[in-house]
Parts: C-alpha cells; structure tokens; sequence
C-alpha cells in the first residue's frame, strides 16, 4: 500500500507530539536533611500588584548549608491558591515541601 506524500509527511510531522504528549509525568526530587532550616527571614512584601501573588522567600538546600531565595511576584492563577514552599519535620529528619498551586475550594 503506497501511501500519498502529503498523508506521511504528516504522520512523520506528528510522531514528535505523540512522543512529547506520552511521557511520564516529572517528579520533584525530595530533599531530605537532618539540619534544621534557619527561622524565615522577616520581608517587607512589596506592595500588591494587580494579577499577582506573592511567592515568599525560603531556605533552599545546596547539599552543605541553607541558603536564602528571595520571594518574587508570580502572574495568579483564577480558581487556585498558592501554598508556599516550606520545610517540615518528619522522623527526626527535614523534608522540603516545594510550593505548588491548589485548586481553590
């Protein structure tokens, strides 16, 4: 069966889409240390800016200490809510939770 060009021009345009649309999802890598993060800088939020929401600064681990990241603006989402980034003690050890957008209730 001998298909017409224009046909498998775009079969062959389309395999990348196929192939970018079935991936698996990517998973945040955990960090998990056993030294307390630092208490959270106190910031002076810049004013509010019309369309967007505040993503607060944090520790971040660089695999020998915490180091601070600044917060910064982020365009809103209509119908979700940011939940920040934060550490939480788990077993004795520090987990990172990185912050995610929830849908709002």
């Amino acid at each position: 069966m001998k298909l017409p060009s224009a046909l498998l021009a775009a079969m062959i345009a389309l395999v990348p889409v196929a192939c970018v649309t079935t991936a698996p999802p990517r998973r945040a890598a955990v960090v998990e240390v056993g030294v307390r993060p630092p208490p959270p800088r106190v910031v002076v939020v810049p004013a509010p800016r019309r369309g967007y929401v505040w993503a607060g600064g944090y520790w971040r681990w660089n695999g020998h200490r915490h180091v601070w990241v600044d917060g910064y603006w982020m365009r809103a989402r209509p119908g979700w809510t940011w939940a920040p980034a934060h550490w939480e003690e788990r077993r004795g050890r520090w987990v990172f939770v990185a912050g995610v957008w929830v849908r709002a209730r």
